[in-house]
């Protein structure tokens, strides 16, 4: 096995929408035609599955969402395939969907973050296919901060591409727009300031390997799993090491501190040169911090972990693409990462 790349996305070509996991309520129908516009302008075709109920936790039985995803996933016509947004309960898909037809199929591009961590993961590690990990159809239609890209830019590089991002300095620190009142609405309030912040040191980093992760609330029930055997994909797929990234959806840090130390005792990140931490909204406690239960879990690897990554739940996105060669440099000067599509 080695990483698939799906074909870069052309003006003309179909985009699919599914909810693997949570559908979109009728109050949030408005919001959603203005997320299908945002891909429709860049001159895709959007279609619309039939699991995208929202009147509930799930959007459809766990059948109908798995043989949807798998369906869109193996089209010829599909190019692409993302989801409104995330939800809770993606991991009951992962037995059911036809892994043998998913490998032999050409790729298609799976895109989102947040509880579809729970699937783009395992995807990249079973079947080689390149994932990624950026922003859902709801967040598409927000503009784009200088130094990052959009997951509608990711789409159209062809394999060998190289491209760089960077920290705007700036995030998402309070609040959150209401999509109900205004379905509209495309500027975040980047009202934070700050970059990226290195945990276990204060030296220089620049470091190399393949990029591999996603939502620590989802993954850590699938780490040590057959879908989620990080070490098995590092040895046949990045022998120099990986850049494995995770990132705290809105758990507490006495939880997110056991998550982590039981996917580092599955083996998440024991081929990891480095680790990225996506910037957290999510509660301290009273004696421990997010960042220190990062550092405690974490902290016994040995390397670099750089904190405050815009590859979370706080605004703004810097899509990352499972599979990627990926070159991470920090300093006070530079806060860089560069993936390359080989």
């Amino acid at each position: 096995m080695s990483i698939r790349y799906p074909s870069p996305l052309r003006p003309g070509d179909r985009v699919a929408v599914t909810s693997p996991s949570s559908g979109v309520a009728p109050d949030m129908q408005e919001r959603l035609k203005v997320a299908i516009r945002a891909v429709e302008a860049r001159g895709y075709e959007v279609v619309v599955g039939a699991c995208m109920d929202g009147s509930g936790h799930l959007s459809a039985p766990a059948a109908e969402r798995a043989a949807e995803l798998t369906a869109m996933l193996t089209d010829p016509a599909i190019k692409a395939v993302v989801p409104p947004w995330g939800g809770e309960t993606a991991i009951d898909l992962l037995p059911l969907l036809d892994w043998a037809g998913l490998r032999a199929a050409e790729p298609t591009w799976l895109v989102g973050f947040s509880d579809m961590s729970t699937v783009l993961t395992p995807l990249t590690l079973l079947t080689g296919r390149a994932t990624v990990h950026g922003n859902n159809l709801m967040d598409t239609p927000y503009r784009v901060p200088e130094g990052l890209l959009s997951w509608l830019d990711l789409v159209t590089l062809p394999t060998g591409s190289r491209v760089a991002q960077t920290s705007p300095g700036r995030y998402r620190a309070s609040g959150w727009a209401d999509y109900r009142t205004s379905p509209e609405v495309d500027e975040y309030p980047l009202d934070g300031i700050g970059g990226w912040t290195r945990l276990d040191d204060d030296g220089d980093v620049e470091v190399e390997g393949r990029l591999i992760g996603g939502c620590i609330e989802t993954l850590c029930n699938v780490a040590g799993t057959p879908y989620g055997d990080v070490s098995a994909f590092a040895r046949a797929e990045a022998p120099e090491g990986l850049l494995v990234y995770v990132e705290a959806a809105g758990d507490d840090a006495f939880t997110i501190w056991r998550n982590l130390h039981g996917m580092r005792l599955a083996g998440f990140f024991d081929a990891a040169n480095a680790v990225l931490v996506g910037r957290t909204s999510a509660r301290d406690t009273s004696s421990l911090t997010q960042q220190q239960a990062v550092l405690d879990a974490l902290g016994p690897l040995g390397v670099p972990i750089i904190a405050d990554v815009e590859c979370g739940h706080v605004p703004p996105y810097l899509p990352l693409v499972n599979g990627a060669r990926a070159r991470v440099m920090h300093s006070t000067q530079c806060q860089e990462l560069i993936q390359i599509l080989d």
